[in-house]
């Protein structure tokens, strides 16, 4: 049997980043929400709890924080901002891709300063017509002397609007590739290329943009591991990023549980709290066993990644605990009644942003496919 409880050290640490999380973010969320911006000095300070790269080993610059810890603290993301949990799983995912394939000179150009919180990166997939099936991209990328060139659109790209640089899937055309994906290092400043701002009604302070490649020239340097191998090093960073967005929704779901029995406890109706009505105790029930299955599920899935690659235990956590999520935000909604829609009230913006959860890092529907996949060992995806 599991044992999900925190230590007394990963209980510590879960207090100084709720105090550091109520000092330093709440208080910018509002005009965030507002001006869809990200304050993206608080990488650095960030960077000191370890929240840059702090699961990597440290022979590659990280802490190697535990998976059990590394989750907790992406719980505390969520909990107070979501917008924060997806700028740190764009941020991290390409971190971990960098560190398992890049050269010395990409680790040195890229890696580091990314650990140091000094820029931010996004990572390109989606395209138009290609959402969660990455075999589908119809991005290509021409070796051509010295350089490759890059035709294409992506879509829906989390941090596309501001990164400094991005990790693009290609389909590859070159003496040894006959279009097969690979990933290849785009510096927005060296290998300039269109980029669109998607405003959408979830997560409004991730600059999701679209991004136009044109006959972008990049060096042949910027191939990030070799040619043809996108595919496996995609789905394993795949499994890190459910993790994320799983931890994440966690958080936002025990925000909306507090915030709702918080309210419960003080708002009076007919003389008396609205707490002690029967449909109102419903709801808080409701939402605490949805809370606590899906931490359960999310934790197992912790552990299994520290063992290695988890992918069937991180879709399970993934769908089960972003689609509670969003249940839980609309019950805690509905406890607030009309308070609960005003806008800079935080129950109105969990209940938008845990519906952005269920898309990202493919949707509800394709985790169920996976998880199909791996319990009957048949393939339902052609």
């Amino acid at each position: 049997m599991m044992n999900f409880d925190l230590t007394s050290e990963q209980q510590e640490l879960q207090g100084q980043l709720r105090r550091f999380m109520q000092r330093e973010v709440t208080p910018l969320i509002d005009e965030c929400e507002a001006s869809r911006k990200f304050p993206f000095e608080l990488f650095p300070k960030l960077a000191e709890f370890g929240y840059m790269g702090g699961v990597l080993p440290e022979s590659e610059g990280g802490l190697g924080i535990d998976y059990v810890t590394w989750s907790m603290m992406f719980s505390e993301l969520g909990y107070h901002w979501l917008s924060l949990r997806t700028m740190l799983n764009c941020t991290n995912v390409p971190m971990l891709m960098l560190a398992s394939k890049g050269t010395p000179e990409q680790k040195e150009k890229y890696l580091k300063p990314l650990i140091e919180g000094r820029c931010s990166v996004f990572t390109a997939i989606t395209e138009p017509n290609v959402g969660s099936n990455p075999a589908a991209v119809q991005t290509r990328a021409e070796l051509k002397g010295d350089h490759y060139v890059i035709s294409g659109r992506k879509l829906w790209i989390s941090n596309g609007l501001w990164g400094d640089f991005g990790i693009v899937v290609a389909r590859t055309y070159s003496p040894d590739c006959d279009g097969k994906l690979s990933l290849f290092i785009v510096d927005a400043k060296e290998s300039p290329f269109e980029r669109r701002a998607v405003e959408t009604m979830v997560l409004r302070c991730t600059g999701t943009a679209e991004l136009g490649f044109y006959d972008v020239k990049v060096p042949r340097e910027s191939l990030l591991g070799e040619e043809g191998e996108a595919m496996r090093v995609t789905l394993a960073g795949l499994d890190a990023g459910r993790l994320h967005i799983a931890h994440g929704a966690v958080g936002a779901a025990q925000s909306a549980l507090d915030l709702a029995s918080d309210y419960a406890k003080t708002r009076s109706q007919f003389g008396k709290p609205i707490g002690s009505f029967q449909l109102v105790q419903k709801h808080i029930v409701d939402m605490t066993m949805r809370v606590n299955a899906a931490r359960a599920l999310a934790y197992q899935a912790s552990c299994a990644m520290q063992q290695g690659r988890a992918t069937m235990e991180c879709a399970i956590a993934k769908l089960y605990a972003t689609e509670a999520a969003h249940e839980v935000a609309n019950m805690a909604l509905q406890v607030h009644g009309g308070q609960g829609y005003a806008v800079g009230y935080p129950i109105e913006r969990i209940f938008r942003d845990t519906r952005g959860g269920t898309i990202p890092e493919g949707t509800t529907e394709i985790q169920t496919l996976i998880i199909g996949r791996s319990l009957l060992s048949m393939s339902a995806i052609a």
